[in-house]
């Protein structure tokens, strides 16, 4: 096969495995949603507000407003250093995925009120880059839940897990753990709260999956990983030798919302 078919053929392939996951979500009601993780690699100094500002005052007004949302933005308190700013973006469906640039873009308020970062000049970026990865939402929570602490006002920080596996049947195995096997379920009987569920369909360290939790603190996230711990329903799921090695690698990072988070 020459080259340039063969690129082609795999880039059909992964395209196929985009159009299966979506026509999946579509065929649970419609109502699974799309999560975009990005990851602002921003300037140290002066520069390092400029995306936050943008994003408060200009970029989650405008992405609300061509149905992108709620927006979560966030720091690292425990992970990769910094500066990197977090953004969770949430989709009801793949078109603001793929379009978002564009109904953006044709947002008059958007060009206007954010013009010093939209024109930002290559001699001043507004940031170094930026990476995204699309997930969809699990079938047994197929919805981002805000967290009360949001809805409250109250303090809260988050913990986002990624799951790698070696292989697609490893991957595979491990979502039906947290769903058919109950995984969730005992997540939500022992006390941890999720805030969303994903399986990665375009990004890196494929296969993986990504889940993010809310705490009020430290301490009240230790407390529950405890009780969760111990839970025999938990222990026997764990020991179901059906889902043993589905995870080869976890990246666990703490984060800490901007107070204009909508997470």
């Amino acid at each position: 096969m020459k080259r340039r078919d063969f690129l082609t053929a795999a880039g059909l392939a992964g395209m196929t495995g985009v159009s299966s996951l979506a026509a999946d979500a579509d065929s649970a009601g419609g109502n699974r949603e799309y999560f975009e993780f990005r990851q602002y690699r921003l300037h140290v100094g002066s520069k390092k507000k400029l995306v936050g500002d943008f994003l408060r005052k200009v970029g989650i007004p405008a992405m609300n407003r061509v149905g992108i949302g709620p927006v979560g933005v966030f720091n690292a308190m425990y992970g990769p250093s910094s500066p990197t700013l977090y953004v969770l973006l949430v989709h009801k469906s793949l078109e603001t995925v793929a379009n978002s640039a564009s109904l953006l873009m044709a947002d008059d308020e958007y060009r206007k009120a954010g013009a010093d970062f939209v024109n930002a000049s290559l001699s001043e970026p507004a940031y170094v880059r930026m990476e995204s990865s699309l997930m969809v939402a699990f079938k047994d929570m197929p919805q981002l839940i805000v967290p009360k602490q949001k809805l409250e006002d109250e303090r809260r920080i988050f913990e986002l897990r990624t799951y790698e596996s070696h292989s697609i049947k490893a991957g595979k195995k491990k979502i039906e753990m947290f769903n058919e096997g109950g995984e969730i379920a005992v997540f939500n009987k022992t006390g941890l709260s999720p805030v969303f569920f994903g399986e990665t369909i375009v990004g890196p360290q494929m296969p993986n999956l990504t889940y993010m939790l809310v705490f009020d603190d430290l301490t009240d996230r230790d407390a529950k990983w405890k009780v969760f711990g111990g839970d025999p329903e938990w222990k026997k799921l764990r020991s179901n030798p059906a889902y043993k090695d589905t995870v080869s690698n976890i990246t666990d990072i703490i984060l800490k919302p901007a107070a204009y988070s909508q997470v």
